[in-house]
């Protein structure tokens, strides 16, 4: 059974840094890509990275422009967000969540699960980033 679980929300002064966590258990990670999303009150949730463990391919959305960077450790098997000079827009529940690429073309299940968040079977409890401004 896929687990996931973010860690690593709080509460940050607009400029500063976080870094969020998640935890992958019951499946083996480098058969999967691993994603970051969001979802801020009253809006839907959107895409904010995404990783392929197996050789580190990496996804953004253009609106990250390089404040954010997705990391994983295979070995301890942990994907990271690391996101830098936040802004109080960025407040919102972060989740990571994944998706199986076995059988498929990586590239389009990055871009099916950025494009459509909601058809991702496995997600992990979100954890809340607040920015203060």
């Amino acid at each position: 059974e896929v687990q996931l679980q973010a860690s690593g929300g709080g509460l940050v002064q607009a400029g500063g840094s976080l870094r969020l966590s998640c935890l992958a258990s019951g499946f083996t990670l480098e058969d999967y890509a691993i994603g970051w999303f969001r979802q801020a009150p009253g809006k839907e949730r959107e895409g904010v990275a995404c990783i392929l463990p197996r050789d580190g391919s990496i996804y953004y959305k253009d609106w990250v422009k390089g404040r954010f960077s997705v990391s994983s450790d295979n070995a301890e098997r942990m994907v990271y967000l690391q996101m830098n000079n936040l802004k109080p827009e960025d407040t919102a529940v972060y989740y990571c969540a994944a998706e199986t690429t076995t059988h498929r073309d990586p590239e389009i299940t990055v871009a099916t699960m950025f494009r459509f968040p909601n058809s991702i079977g496995s997600w992990g409890d979100g954890t809340q980033v607040t920015v203060s401004s």
